[in-house]
């Protein structure tokens, strides 16, 4: 079990990082539209601030949520989870990002502690990239950034966490990865892979790559044009993406099962997306042909191009 004083220290950076990540993107879409806050409490304990910016300059609609939830799960959640004892604690903070600009990647951002009733603690997470354009050498500052991390803390995290990602963001009835892929990881459970405070320190530094990796692609591909035809193979990936966060995501089904509140979990959804019945796949040789040529497991963007 963590040590007396590493709950609360999580939960209160997360709230703080919560509120620092929000200023940055708002620093930079530059809109006028600010995030919204919207403080919410669990019946069954806990619970959190959701920070939602809509109509932004640059980003059309972007979410931030900051959760601590306790209580006991149901049975079905608590198999899911492979907890003998329903008690939980919970907190973290999830981004979902979806730009105006089909030259702007969709971006997702997860970190969370979790305490079981057992005993066990555990730290999980990760970021992955949905470019609605694969951008080659985006992609792979992306993911050297993410190696970069990882290796100032284990070696092994980068290809471990890597391979979980493609096999996690990954539509099995599309034969699709969500994206480009990048890090996911569960359970780094407290003792077993490192102490309260190593797992704690990984779990920050993945959370502050975030921010100066995001504002920056903002900054480069915003204004990039872009005609109907782009902004239709948009819908077609938003719809993708839609998919998977609500036939695959875990997080997903572990926030409604456990009683969540469903406006702060589902806003992870695209505000306009569309599903054109049996659209033709893209001709050989287009720039969408292109991008789904990408969307494979087992690309290894970190070598040489």
């Amino acid at each position: 079990m963590s040590s007396p004083t590493i709950r609360p220290e999580i939960e209160a950076w997360l709230a703080d990082f919560q509120l620092r990540l929000c200023q940055q993107l708002e620093a930079a879409d530059g809109g006028p539209t600010a995030f919204l806050t919207d403080a919410w409490q669990r019946e069954g304990g806990g619970g959190g601030r959701s920070k939602v910016l809509e109509h932004g300059a640059i980003l059309e609609k972007g979410g931030v949520g900051f959760s601590a939830v306790w209580g006991s799960m149901s049975e079905a959640a608590a198999r899911q989870l492979h907890m003998p004892d329903p008690h939980f604690y919970a907190t973290g903070v999830s981004v979902v990002l979806h730009p105006r600009s089909p030259r702007v990647p969709i971006i997702h951002m997860n970190v969370r502690y979790f305490e079981a009733g057992n005993g066990e603690a555990w730290f999980g997470g990760g970021i992955d990239l949905t470019p609605i354009y694969v951008d080659e050498p985006q992609a792979r500052r992306f993911h050297a950034q993410l190696k970069a991390v990882c290796d100032r803390h284990n070696p092994a995290y980068y290809p471990k966490f890597t391979r979980w990602a493609d096999d996690y963001f990954y539509l099995p009835h599309r034969l699709e990865t969500r994206g480009v892929g990048g890090i996911f990881y569960d359970r780094l459970t407290v003792g077993k892979d490192g102490t309260a405070e190593e797992l704690f320190a990984f779990m920050r530094d993945v959370a502050e790559l975030f921010g100066p990796f995001y504002t920056q692609l903002m900054a480069e591909n915003h204004a990039l044009p872009f005609t109907e035809r782009e902004e239709a193979w948009q819908s077609q990936r938003r719809a993708r993406y839609a998919e998977f966060n609500l036939a695959f995501d875990r997080g997903t089904r572990f926030g409604l099962e456990t009683g969540g509140r469903t406006e702060s979990i589902l806003m992870s959804l695209p505000p306009r997306t569309g599903w054109a019945y049996n659209p033709a796949p893209p001709a050989p040789g287009t720039p969408e042909a292109s991008t789904l040529a990408w969307l494979r497991k087992g690309v290894d963007w970190l070598a040489d191009a």
